[in-house]
């Protein structure tokens, strides 16, 4: 009979459940308290910490959750020595072990390698490597991008993604350099210095992806930092996570918190550009129709100014002062004639009234002598002179019998 045989044999459901039941009732495992240094930290987007704790052989995975990480005054850094309490839980699903830490404070120290790198960060801040003032801004339409990471690291693929999606206009230079190790260093001041002979870059990225302190330590380097900051163009830096940050972050231009920000950082956006040539080709239409216009008015107060000076338009003009006199000369006429035209008639009826037939036909006579002269009084008569009386249809002589 062998140990295969046994009908005690456990699924691997059930081992992991009896470690856990060990795990979970064990008083030393349920509440305890660590000393070592950060490593590997990073923050979720859930709020959750996660990272290991380290001494000079032994590293545990450990998880912080957002309800307990909300009570820390500041947010631990790798490479920090911290003194972290908590318990141990058994993860099944990964088979693994995790210390839940409760609390954490710092130890009152730092790790080495963080010691140097603050070290370094004093030196260069007091050179004035880190003044805002010698920063540079981003170009706003770059034509050449310069990029300067791993050949087969994920950090490249994020950033050429970015770039053909945002700005694929620009073109891209990869140069490949190692970003990890004791050879990164040089890898990195070399392909920089590259790219610093040549004169048709506009930008340059610096990146690699997330790591702990130690993989991200080329990026701590003081000759790197230093190449970093003699840079002719603009360096945008995009090294590691949100949380992480390395003396060529505080070198750079601009740093972004991820390769991938720091792809978005150098490049507009192609929609937002689209609409911003939009609104400028709409104010230009309107600028050059207003413009022309404008001169279309001046143009034509100009033909009327001409006018005025044009012999054939001052003829026209006189002639049209011609007509108007005219018209009015001829209506002064029609109107003076009618005026004479009544005073005549009035005369005329005067006359008319005043006419002697008028009076003979209304049953008077005239009485002449005979030289012609009117008797108008009995006593211009004689007796026995002759007459001559005229009345409305003819005339006939008499004589006086007194």
């Amino acid at each position: 009979m062998t140990l295969f045989d046994t009908p005690a044999a456990l699924t691997v459901t059930q081992l992991a459940e009896h470690i856990t039941q060990l795990v979970r009732t064990d008083l030393i495992l349920s509440d305890v308290t660590v000393v070592g240094e950060i490593s590997n930290f990073v923050r979720a987007k859930s709020g959750h910490l996660y990272f290991s704790l380290k001494d000079e052989g032994t590293a545990i995975a450990c998880v912080m959750w957002r309800s307990r990480a909300a009570t820390l005054y500041e947010l631990p850094q790798n490479g920090q020595r911290v003194i972290a309490s908590g318990h141990i839980d058994f993860y099944p699903p990964r088979g693994n072990l995790q210390f839940i830490v409760r609390a954490m404070r710092p130890e009152g120290g730092v790790g080495e390698l963080y010691q140097r790198f603050e070290a370094l960060k004093r030196q260069l801040q007091a050179e004035g490597l880190f003044d805002e003032a010698r920063k540079r801004p981003l170009p706003p339409l770059p034509r050449r991008i310069a990029v300067v990471t791993s050949a087969t690291g994920a950090a490249l693929r994020d950033i050429l993604r970015v770039l053909r999606s945002r700005w694929p206009l620009a073109d891209v230079l990869v140069v490949p350099s190692l970003v990890q190790g004791a050879e990164a260093p040089p890898a990195i001041i070399a392909a920089l210095f590259a790219l610093y002979q040549r004169d048709d870059i506009d930008v340059i990225i610096l990146a690699r992806g997330g790591g702990s302190i130690e993989d991200l330590w080329a990026f701590n380097d003081e000759g790197v930092a230093r190449m970093v900051a003699e840079s002719p163009v603009p360096v945008v830096t995009g090294v590691g996570h949100e949380t992480d940050f390395t003396i060529v972050d505080f070198v750079a231009d601009h740093r972004a918190p991820t390769p991938s920000a720091a792809a978005v950082a150098v490049t507009p956006d192609m929609m937002a550009f689209r609409r911003l040539l939009d609104a400028y080709e709409s104010r230009l239409t309107e600028l050059i129709v207003g413009e022309i216009e404008g001169r279309r008015r001046d143009v034509a107060h100009l033909q009327n100014v001409l006018k005025g000076f044009a012999p054939l338009y001052r003829i026209d003009q006189q002639r049209l002062q011609v007509d108007e006199l005219s018209r009015r000369l001829s209506m002064a006429m029609r109107h003076r004639l009618d005026s004479e035209r009544m005073v005549v008639k009035g005369w005329a009826q005067r006359l008319s009234a005043l006419n002697p037939k008028a009076v003979l036909s209304r049953g008077y006579a005239l009485v002449q002598d005979e030289e012609g002269r009117v008797i108008d009084s009995v006593t211009k008569t004689r007796p026995g002179q002759r007459l001559r009386i005229t009345v409305a249809d003819g005339a006939f002589p008499a004589r006086t019998d007194h």
